[in-house]
């Protein structure tokens, strides 16, 4: 199948305006590679210290230095259930690289927090900055230059985004990514959001909550919604950087530990002395764009609105929210995982899951099979589904060509949606993205009343006291990445979506962000400029008459412009966000902040 022209026209255009950065970056890592690693032209004491804790056969394979030593930079903690099962991946790792006549050490951690133990709380603050320090710590994991290929462990929100930077930044080395897996599936999601509900509304006690999350999130493994966790996965399979199929194998089982070895046979084949395809060719314009229309066509994360541009500007690419726009026009949605639908993860990888979604993808022309992949090939192949043989080997067959489960994964002869789930808006409100994945098609258009806080806290305050059982527009500002960190506000979805239930007509519009667990609340996020840096957002006032235009693609305020041009805008004191849980640490993070639409980092 020939390539869709909007997928073609949007790579092009992509390339065009990357054309010197891309090349720049290029030129970067082709001179790192022909240096190559310095291992072998250590001094003595320097090369001693790199080896010294190792046993006598690693040390003695260091000390020559004529076969692979692979990196393992890891995000293992046990608090984080997705990462729980990286406690034992670098005895696993190095003992299959012994076994393959090479050496692997763990090169370094990066720090991994959970949003979902954070979600409300000051820590939260620190959580989009978190990205950019984890890629800080994979350059300092890398810069001891004792290695010749790279193999990340990481699942969850900012830390696959912040490994992968970190790892285009040491772009002429091999760099696979290793998953651990969902965890299996608990009570379902329809049972979890009911019981939330009751919760904010004073009908179910805190017992009953903590009863329900716990049986929601209850083992080892990924968290089972498709939130930025699982779209993370999806975006790692889809650009080439997991093995074929495993992004969604289960924890601890012999086919993920087939895959984990087989990745680090990967990471010693791909180096130079090899197939010689390092991690900086690997992401390129093509899988960018691979990239977005995953996202597109699984009703993904928000937060890659963010991530994903902060990744291709780190490999030199200059993707724009444009890009997106475009690309959802053509793209359909294919899969519906909670908080989009019922299911969760466990379900969309029963009925077909990744090899499916890309074999219809492939067959539409909507991706670049072309695109360069760790296996060696392309992404062409990830159309086949991994199995272990008889004997134990590790194989794969080519996915089936009918979905296992169409209330979970379609094919795109009868798509959920004709387009994606991602839309830009624009206005006098600046611009914001929206996840319409799941909205009601009645709910695409909003127009009421703003409704004006500066805290996410103070709408549960205003419904507890029984002012908000009306049409609104909640307005909530200064949560931007140069005010407070642009936090998650999914403290709100509970209490907008009970308003929404009772026939309200509800909105969110903010300069913080909602991640990937916006539900079927509209909500314009990610406004651009945020209010502490002089956006209109700070000229709202409550009354003004917001209107939110999913269909076209609209976001202004029915203010006269003369007089809204004439308003000073808002100032909020901050100061209390500057302190305490860590956040005086990260002052130069927020007043170095880029803007959403350029990925909310500092990098």
């Amino acid at each position: 199948m020939s390539l869709h022209p909007v997928v073609a026209e949007v790579t092009e255009r992509l390339r065009e305006r990357s054309r010197d950065t891309r090349a720049a970056y290029l030129d970067r890592i082709h001179g790192a590679a022909v240096e190559g690693t310095h291992r072998a032209r250590l001094s003595c004491g320097n090369l001693a210290h790199g080896f010294a804790a190792c046993g006598v056969n690693d040390k003695a394979a260091l000390r020559e230095g004529h076969v692979p030593n692979i990196g393992i930079v890891t995000a293992y903690n046990d608090m984080l259930s997705a990462h729980q099962p990286y406690e034992r991946y670098p005895a696993l790792i190095r003992q299959i690289a012994r076994d393959a006549g090479f050496t692997a050490q763990v090169a370094g951690g990066v720090p991994a927090m959970c949003d979902g133990v954070t979600q409300g709380r000051s820590g939260m603050e620190l959580s989009l900055f978190s990205r950019d320090l984890i890629a800080m710590a994979t350059a300092v994991a890398l810069s001891h230059d004792m290695f010749d290929g790279t193999l990340y462990l990481g699942i969850c929100d900012k830390i696959v985004p912040g490994l992968l930077i970190g790892a285009l930044s040491f772009g002429h080395l091999p760099g696979v990514f290793v998953p651990s897996g969902p965890m299996p599936s608990g009570i379902t999601n329809e049972q979890k959001s009911k019981v939330r509900q009751s919760y904010a509304e004073g009908k179910a006690s805190r017992a009953e909550l903590l009863e329900a999350e716990a049986a929601s999130y209850h083992a080892p493994g990924t968290c089972t919604f498709y939130g930025t966790a699982n779209s993370n996965q999806m975006l790692m399979e889809i650009m080439g950087l997991h093995l074929p199929g495993a992004s969604f194998v289960a924890p601890d089982t012999p086919l993920r530990d087939a895959l984990t070895a087989e990745a680090v046979h990967r990471a010693a084949a791909l180096g130079k002395h090899g197939e010689n395809l390092p991690i900086g060719h690997i992401v390129d314009e093509r899988a960018i764009v691979n990239g977005v229309i995953g996202l597109h066509a699984t009703g993904g994360s928000t937060n890659h609105l963010l991530h994903l541009v902060a990744i291709a500007q780190a490999a030199g690419i200059a993707l724009r929210w444009e890009d997106f726009d475009a690309l959802s026009s053509v793209v359909p949605l294919l899969a519906r995982v909670y908080p989009n639908g019922y299911a969760d993860v466990n379900q969309f990888h029963e009925a077909g899951g990744m090899a499916f979604l890309i074999d219809q993808l492939l067959g539409a022309g909507l991706l670049h099979g072309d695109a360069h992949a760790i296996t060696g090939g392309t992404l062409a192949e990830y159309n086949q589904v991994p199995s272990l043989n008889e004997d134990g080997a590790l194989s794969w067959t080519p996915v089936l060509k009918q979905s296992g489960n169409r209330g979970v994964l379609r094919g795109m002869d009868e798509p959920f949606r004709t387009d994606g789930g991602l839309r830009m808006l624009h206005g006098n409100l600046g611009r914001a993205v929206i996840k319409v994945s799941s909205v009601p098609d009645e709910r695409l258009v909003i127009e009421a009343p703003a409704v004006v806080f500066h805290d996410q806290d103070e709408i549960k305050r205003a419904f507890d006291r029984g002012e908000l059982n009306r049409d609104f527009i909640a307005v909530v500002r200064f949560q931007g990445p140069r005010a407070i960190g642009m936090p998650e506000l999914h403290k709100l979805t509970p209490t907008l979506s009970v308003l929404q239930d009772r026939g309200h007509r509800i909105a969110l519009v903010t300069d913080g962000r909602m991640s990937g667990a916006s539900g079927r609340v509209p909500a314009a996020i990610h406004i651009t400029p945020e209010a502490d840096d002089g956006g209109a957002i700070a000229k709202i006032r409550d009354g003004d008459i917001i209107r939110l235009d999913a269909v076209h693609g609209h976001l202004d305020v029915l203010v006269d412009a003369g007089e809204f041009a004439a308003r000073t805008p808002a100032i909020e004191d901050l100061s209390r966000h500057q302190h305490g849980m860590g956040r005086e640490l990260f002052g130069m993070f927020r007043r170095n902040a880029m803007a959403a639409d350029l990925g909310a980092g500092v990098l």
